[in-house]
């Protein structure tokens, strides 16, 4: 057996080296952090001026003075650590091209590139019929369902989460679920605290994504690793699953969210106007759509002028039916060929995004038509958004500027806030009064661009900051509407006054003009989770790394040490246990079912070259164990335990509810200890009754 671990490999320096940078790397996943890197400002300047100089960037307006040095923030987090982990140890030569080819093209029936294919075709699907509005549609219609009835209503949307999450998985749901949540609580008078309905809704979505492959990346690695047909893997899974949701229910009803500020018995909603009922659902992947209404949101993120904008959003949803019947059609349709053509294969399989891949790109073509066909329309009520926002910016600006001039004169630095923005904008030009002294508002989509006011990113022509002018907007084509009258003298046209197009100013443009013509394609290739594509491949060949200098056979054996001191049901609670912990110590959920699924590949490798086959029902249990770990781990003690949480987090942070690290470690333990105390505890009758001692043939 020692001859077969070769643990030998392991007493090299580099593979020392390559297990602490995997642990580091593992760690800045967990703990992203940015590292400050100073550069000299002569490079910076130089470098800025040769941009400037090709057209790529506007040219830089004012001198900056200050230090000589320029600070720029390195970020460490879930991309940039694991490929620089991988750059260092080809570095050190502790990996080379074997490595890097197996963690990408695949090695031991784990097709990195197949799986990545498979994972965003299917993608593109499920976000885009969450894009046609389908899913905010249902939740409405739930809501509607539930009525004020805070117990039924918490049942009905638990159960459409469950439901919809098993056939679309976790993304789409967290990307609707989660806004549709933040709203529906903000507009309820007695529900003081979000916390039971966001919550349950991750834990719901991500218990339900361990149903169908398709659901998460996690199963299709693990399917890949053991050759599981999808039906086998949907029929293995779904009894631990369901009972799960099913008995996890009224654990947090009635214990964990037990409390009448959270789940109350009769929720008392506010009432939508009658006009605001009658008025046209307006797309939301359409820039500016809402006009003016989503800055008032901003401002009034708790006032009651916010909660009636947030009761419009979650009462008077947008809906476009045919691209959700279509979405809807093709996803049926994806679903059951690909489970259908897995189910009949014998032996060799074509990869699963030979399916996925024609399906993602008719949609693409359906969205990308629908949006041509309704150009007119969109770009209609972008402009007339971009208008009313623009015009809104200018008497904020008008009304500050009036205020600040009773009250505050400028000070001698020549500094001016733009109260819309708060951005900092300094002249060198000597100081003016309020009234010859002003900062022109742009739209709302202008970025900040160094020092520049003109975007002509979006067809439009203004004037320098530093120019004294009156406070006005510009709109579409170029026109200026002023609050002042237009006297020429007050404004005379100059040349240096405008500034030539750039590559970046035109991109903002096509960007523009893409989101106005092709709303929904904009809108779902904006959502896509292309960040778990570098991620992922960097761990394979991370994981590839270990494999190569034994520790993933140290692993193994004391994986096959454990096994066979507790049998069978230690396999399921150890493979439990540890699954459930690595996701948030070893990469997310992804990183741990590909280091998991080596260590149970090595682990079979060693009892068929000792001529002791694991056991059918031990070997299966480890494997549904893991399955149940890694779905279920997303909800546990860090955000970073899946992409699923990150994008939890962040979209609750843009509605204005900031839910902290350790709140989230102390709410979700229970939940996940019950969860996976039931899941693997069905799972243990299961193989009981469905598997036998007989040894395992691979």
């Amino acid at each position: 057996m020692d001859q077969v671990l070769n643990t030998d490999r392991i007493e090299d320096w580099r593979s020392i080296v390559t297990l602490i940078v995997f642990v580091f790397a593992n760690i800045v996943v967990l703990f992203p952090f940015h590292i400050p890197v100073y550069l000299p400002r002569f490079f910076t300047n130089a470098v800025l001026d040769a941009l400037s100089a090709t057209r790529i960037i506007a040219p830089r307006q004012h001198e900056r003075r200050g230090s000589s040095l320029v600070r720029f923030n390195f970020p460490f987090n879930f991309v940039t650590a694991p490929l620089i982990a991988d750059l260092f140890l080809l570095a050190i030569l502790a990996i080379g091209r074997k490595e890097v080819h197996d963690g990408t093209l695949g090695a031991d029936n784990i097709s990195p590139i197949d799986i990545m294919a498979f994972f965003l075709t299917l993608a593109y699907i499920a976000i885009s019929i969450d894009a046609s509005g389908l899913i905010r549609y249902l939740a409405f219609k739930v809501l509607q369902k539930g009525g004020k009835v805070g117990h039924r209503l918490f049942f009905y949307l638990y159960a459409f989460f469950f439901v919809l999450g098993s056939f679309i998985g976790n993304d789409p749901i967290i990307l609707s679920g989660t806004a549709f949540l933040a709203y529906m609580t903000r507009v309820s008078s007695n529900i003081l605290h979000p916390r039971a309905w966001i919550y349950t809704q991750f834990a719901v979505a991500n218990i339900a994504s361990a149903i169908l492959v398709s659901s998460n990346p996690t199963n299709l690695v693990l399917t890949s690793a053991f050759e599981i047909k999808f039906i086998d893997y949907t029929a293995n899974m779904i009894v631990p699953v369901v009972i799960t949701a099913i008995v996890l229910f009224p654990f947090l009803l009635y214990i964990i969210f037990a409390d009448e500020s959270l789940v109350p018995l009769s929720i008392e909603m506010h009432e939508l106007p009658e006009e605001v009922k009658a008025r046209k659902p307006v797309n939301p992947n359409i820039p500016n759509a809402r006009g003016s209404v989503e800055e008032q949101e901003k401002e009034a993120a708790n006032g009651k002028e916010g909660q009636l904008l947030s009761l419009e959003e979650i009462l008077n949803p947008f809906l476009d039916k045919r691209g959700a019947a279509f979405g809807a059609i093709i996803m049926a349709a994806t679903l059951i060929t690909v489970l259908a053509l897995n189910a009949a294969s014998q032996g060799h399989t074509h990869p699963v995004f030979w399916v996925t891949l024609p399906a993602a790109f008719v949609l693409f073509c359906w969205d990308l038509a629908y949006g041509w066909h309704h150009r007119r329309e969109t770009r209609e009520i972008a402009r007339k958004g971009r208008q009313e926002v623009e015009r809104t910016h200018a008497e904020r600006v008008m009304g500050d500027e009036e205020a600040a001039g009773n009250d505050v004169q400028p000070q001698s630095t020549g500094a001016l806030v733009s109260p819309s923005s708060g951005v900092l904008d300094r002249s060198d030009q000597h100081p003016a009064s309020p009234s010859a002294g002003s900062t022109d508002t742009c739209s709302a989509q202008q970025p900040p661009s160094g020092d520049s006011t003109l975007d002509e990113k979006q067809g439009l022509n203004c004037a320098n900051a530093s120019s004294p002018s009156p406070v006005s907007t510009c709109i579409g084509g170029g026109e200026r509407v002023s609050p002042l009258p237009d006297d020429p003298s007050l404004n005379p046209p100059s040349q240096g006054q405008l500034q030539r197009p750039t590559l970046e100013s035109l991109s903002m443009d096509l960007y523009r003009w893409l989101q106005e013509t092709f709303p929904t394609v904009t809108a779902v290739v904006s959502h896509m989770p292309f960040a778990l594509v570098p991620f992922a491949f960097a761990m394979f060949v991370l994981v590839q790394a270990l494999a190569t200098k034994g520790w993933i056979e140290v692993f193994a054996y004391g994986w096959d040490h454990w096994v066979n001191r507790t049998g069978t049901i230690g396999a399921i609670g150890g493979m439990g246990f540890l699954s459930v912990i690595l996701c948030n110590f070893a990469g997310t959920n992804i990183g741990t079912t590909i280091l998991l699924s080596r260590v149970v590949q090595t682990w079979q490798a060693i009892h068929r070259a000792n001529g002791t086959p694991i056991s059918d029902r031990t070997f299966w249990a480890t494997v549904y164990s893991m399955a149940l770990g890694v779905n279920y781990g997303a909800f546990s003690t860090a955000f970073s335990a899946s992409l699923a949480g990150l994008l939890w987090r962040d979209i609750l942070l843009r509605k204005h509810i900031r839910v902290r690290s350790l709140d989230f470690a102390m709410v979700n333990l229970p939940i996940i200890a019950i969860s996976m105390a039931v899941g693997c505890a069905v799972l243990v009758g299961e193989v009981y009754i469905m598997r036998d001692n007989t040894p395992y043939d691979a």
